[in-house]
């Protein structure tokens, strides 16, 4: 039921209490049993053997297991030690990276924890008539609580009594200050959160006042409750890496499988013996599977979340990374992500001038006057910690007080000067503060509010001009308070707004914005630049939205700002109409996010999600990356975020988008070298035991090639630097595979590339060495070495003469590395276990420039457009 739009006497019926006496306690007794403690329900979790077991079903693992098995038998057949060695380290690779996907799903179950962490230990109730103070978890519906300031609220409560109430909501509706509350307010049966004045919510704060209410809801059953609902119900689906990845391995799955089946068959019909089959067929395997691509991938995006970190972005998942890379629309908060989260005071203007002035620390002396009058009238203050201004009380004042300061004046030494000898307080009811104080020996009535509260009370200024000018900077999302004036010349018997808020004199206007951060306007820029579009979803007020979304770009000509009311007037269907027209959505709720994250994910966008509320947490958790704040963020979105940035600044964001889209462009020359050369290892396995009925390479060859040639290359090409043109690009589509755009059909003539040099080599080795040994040890020689080449040619669709040959210096080791690990196992005894001799110099050289010709192959295809930079 709604009880914010019930008469006190209504809710007191349908909850069976009295707000003079509240509850019995055989009543609340009664309560806690049927509704449950005050608490947030905690998700069922996966035990850490089922999450372990999990990890086994993605089908690389599922191949690479299949892999080892079969690297097992075959080293217990041929009773070799050394066999051993590739399927323990596929085994290693396989447990380390399940060990790792069981770390990263603690996600969901740390939001939660959070959300919970936030209840209010205790509350003050009044039972059988008396004041308890009581655990919140032992709250129910139907209790009557107290409220005053520095008070956390332990459960959803409708208020019945209020004196100045204001809370800090946040949280829940993303409002830069704090929220009034009126008891007696008259709220729409629709209204959303964040206008429901005579309502307090669990988890917020209350800031200013005293009040009390009557608990309505408590547990999962509260807003915050409701929230943790989203959490516990939203599945996280799979990145696009890993949905990549797992068709990866079913295409290298079905090609091992068809190749092996085919060898078997010619095999059988020419009369082979089995056992030499097996032996070929294993071959193949070792061939197709590049055991080393997870952990390759793995090790590359691990550097990035290293990278991102010194950049204070801090990733908890790691495919995030390439996710984050992909992302087309970024749902971005208002409060604290695009703007300071500090009220900070912009204009002034002093009764009698034609115009506002912006701020300085240098102001006219009338608007210092101003100022002071200003800060004297205000019961928020600025102390300095570690030379950090920390402020304290209403932002609303404290934006004034910091002004002041700007200007050299203090509230200390002002209050000092000029002490302060009586008050009223701030009322929402009349929108008024008033102050008395000592003026040089003249007792002075401050008054400060909102200017409709002055003006009937004002004896003396220019009124019609401060509405004028009031209304244009309303207009301008700012918040507008007036000051004025009146000397007495003695205290009245009775200090009340009826003897001292009168025959004011007004003194000008002030008025102060949560202001956008300075570099979130270039950040939207490089968002729109790069195909990425912002949007603004922000609990805050349409006006106040649309002006910092018109400053930052985000809000342009033709774009259009809705309310969440709005929102939820329009089905589904209409908003994946008019969704991509729409920039800013104000006054939203949890429900609502999460409708525009979905509703751009059904037009095949990969969204991100920025955010520090509560409120944002389910939404992060739907987005394909969630991103938190890390400073005013709370545990609950940090929690159930991808990525934290640690300054809370969007500009990282577009930093991180850029190492994003570099990553995965790594991580796809690391895919295409890895397949490019194991298709090579295919054919020349394959086609050769259909010509000669022979392998031209043993597994312990491919082995070497593969853990030792490609390894060592594919981690040093993974860690290439960031292309400076990767932000000039247009993000891929969602749907779009990994072989897009022909990337599948070059790797596959690589392949073939690869393969007629080793099968060629082979040939001549047998031609000019007439040994078996020696055609092994040049097709062996040809075809590791070409792959080391391979790596540079993969490096840029660049020509590797334009970006310089050697200029990534990690993959100039990688390679001197693996020449002389090939040279190893060539020119030292370790050539007779691996099958290898020293050839005569003449085959040696004849072998490395076979070796050379991928890279004139890749620089021909390139200068003539068949490589196209574009499609990366």
């Amino acid at each position: 039921m709604k009880f914010y739009d019930q008469t006190i006497p209504d809710v007191e019926h349908e909850l069976d209490t009295k707000i003079e006496s509240g509850l019995t306690e055989a009543q609340a007794k009664e309560r806690l049993e049927k509704y449950g403690p005050n608490k947030l329900k905690e998700a069922k979790k996966k035990s850490n053997l089922a999450r372990f077991v999990d990890q086994f079903k993605d089908p690389m693992i599922i191949i690479l297991l299949i892999a080892a098995l079969i690297s097992f038998v075959i080293a217990a057949i041929e009773h070799d030690p050394q066999e051993f060695f590739e399927p323990i380290l596929i085994l290693v690779i396989v447990i380390v990276n399940a060990i790792m996907g069981v770390m990263q799903e603690s996600k969901a179950e740390a939001a939660l924890n959070a959300l919970k962490n936030m209840s209010s230990p205790q509350a003050r109730v009044i039972r059988n008539g008396s004041e308890l103070l009581i655990d919140s978890a032992s709250v129910v519906p139907g209790d009557i609580i107290k409220l005053e300031a520095g008070d956390y609220v332990p459960a959803d409560a409708r208020l019945f009594r209020s004196v100045s109430l204001k809370c800090e909501e946040a949280a829940l509706t993303g409002e830069s200050v704090p929220a009034e509350k009126e008891a007696d307010a008259v709220v729409a049966a629709n209204a959303p959160l964040g206008d429901r004045k005579d309502m307090v919510y669990s988890g917020c704060s209350v800031t200013y006042g005293t009040g009390q209410a009557i608990i309505c809801a408590t547990g999962m059953d509260t807003e915050m409750g409701k929230i943790a609902g989203l959490l516990n119900n939203e599945q996280q689906s799979q990145t696009p890496l890993q949905i990549k990845l797992a068709q990866l391995g079913k295409y290298l799955g079905f090609l091992a499988i068809g190749c092996c089946v085919i060898i078997f068959i010619v095999g059988m019909i020419n009369g082979l013996a089995p056992m030499e089959l097996f032996l070929t067929s294993v071959s193949l395997a070792v061939a197709a599977i590049p055991e080393g691509l997870p952990a390759i991938v793995t090790i590359v995006l691990s550097i990035g979340v290293t990278k991102l970190a010194k950049k204070n972005a801090i990733i908890r998942n790691l495919p995030a990374v390439e996710t984050l890379g992909s992302a087309s629309v970024i749902c971005s908060d208002k409060t604290g992500t695009l703007t300071q989260n500090k009220m900070t005071l912009v204009r002034a203007w002093a009764d009698g001038d034609e115009d506002t002035v912006e701020i300085t620390s240098d102001d006219p002396q009338k608007i210092r006057r101003l100022l002071a009058l200003g800060t004297l009238c205000s019961d928020g203050s600025i102390v300095i910690e570690d030379g950090q201004e920390i402020s304290i009380g209403d932002p609303t004042e404290t934006s004034i007080v910091a002004a002041a300061m700007k200007n050299g004046m203090t509230k200390d030494e002002l209050n000092t000067k000029y002490p302060r000898i009586a008050e009223v307080p701030f009322d929402s009811d009349r929108k008024l503060m008033s102050v008395i104080s000592d003026m040089n020996g003249k007792l002075t009535v401050i008054t400060k509010g909102a200017l409709d509260s002055i003006i009937p009370r004002l004896k003396k200024g220019d009124a019609k001009r401060a509405k004028k000018l009031n209304e244009q900077m309303s207009e301008n999302a700012l918040r507008v308070l007036a000051i004025a004036t009146k000397e007495i010349s003695e205290l009245p018997e009775k200090i009340s707004s009826d003897t001292i808020e009168n025959d004011l004199e007004l003194e000008g206007l002030v008025a102060m914005i949560d202001p956008a951060r300075p570099e979130a306007k270039k950040a939207v820029e490089v968002c729109r630049k790069a195909g990425i579009r912002p949007v603004m979803i922000t609990g805050d007020h349409v006006i106040t939205a649309s002006a910092i979304a018109k400053e930052l770009g985000i809000l342009r000509p033709g774009d259009k700002a809705i309310t969440g009311v709005e929102l939820d007037a329009m089905n589904d269907d209409e908003l994946d109409h008019d969704i991509e027209n729409i920039s800013v959505y104000a006054r939203v709720s949890p429900e609502n996010k999460i409708r525009i994250v979905k509703g751009w994910q059904r037009r095949d966008q990969v969204v991100a999600m920025t955010g520090d509320g509560v409120n944002d947490a389910p939404a992060l958790k739907a987005a394909d990356i969630g991103c938190a704040m890390g400073i005013t963020g709370t545990e609950v979105a940090k929690g159930a975020a991808d990525m934290v940035l640690m300054d809370d600044n969007f500009a990282t964001i577009v930093f991180a988008v850029k190492e994003g889209r570099g990553i995965y462009a790594n991580l796809k020359k690391v895919i295409g070298y890895l397949l490019g050369t194991n298709i090579g290892e295919v054919l020349t396995v394959f086609v050769s035991m259909l010509i000669w009925h022979k392998s031209p390479l043993i597994s312990m060859q491919l082995l070497w090639i593969n853990l030792v040639t490609d390894s060592l290359p594919a981690i040093a090409l993974g860690m290439e630097p960031v292309e400076n043109d990767v932000m000039d690009q247009k993000p891929k589509a969602k749907n779009e595979g990994i072989f897009a755009h022909g990337f599948g059909t070059r790797i596959i003539l690589q392949g073939f590339m690869f393969g007629a040099l080793a099968i060629f080599s082979f040939w001549l080795g047998q031609t000019l060495t007439h040994t078996v040994r020696g055609a092994e040890t040049m097709t062996f020689i040809t075809l590791s070495l070409s792959q080391v080449v391979q790596a540079f040619n993969m490096r840029s669709n660049h020509s590797l003469f334009h970006i310089g040959v050697f200029t990534n210096p990690k993959l100039n080791k990688a390679a001197l590395i693996s020449v002389l690990l090939v040279a190893l196992v060539i020119f030292t005894p370790l050539n007779i276990p691996f099958g290898l001799e020293i050839l005569p110099w003449d085959c040696f050289f004849i072998a490395l420039g076979l070796a050379l010709v991928p890279l004139v192959v890749m620089e021909c295809s390139k200068a003539f457009g068949l490589i196209r930079h574009e499609e990366n």
